[in-house]
């Protein structure tokens, strides 16, 4: 029997597993997160390269997804902190896999 090869994120899963967690910051935010990092300012500066902007957008998609939890403390500054739901922890197999795919794979830069 032959596999259905439609891009529709609905009928293929590897589209819908990218629409959630692609792109150039999700996975470094998801990443990040299951290394402790919950709060908004200390992500930003563990993410070389995103601006507040983009940060913030990435949090929301991967809020509405029901990926991320988003817990706001009543504090004087405010405290966000950010974890994952049992959506979210069930990505992490996935995270760990492009965590290890990497170290396998990354090479060096080379000077020109």
């Amino acid at each position: 029997m032959e596999e259905n090869l439609s891009i529709d994120e609905y009928k293929c899963p590897v589209t819908f597993t990218l629409s959630k967690i692609g792109g150039k910051w999700k996975p470094i935010i998801l990443y990040l997160i299951t290394k402790g990092v919950d709060r908004f300012g200390i992500m930003q500066r563990g993410i070389d390269g995103i601006s507040k902007q983009m940060l913030t957008k990435q949090l929301r998609e991967l809020e509405a997804d029901g990926i991320l939890n988003r817990k706001i403390y009543a504090e004087v500054p405010p405290r966000v902190e950010y974890s994952l739901t049992e959506v979210g922890k069930s990505l992490l197999p996935v995270i760990e896999s492009m965590k290890r795919w990497g170290e396998a794979n990354m090479t060096p830069p080379v000077e020109a």
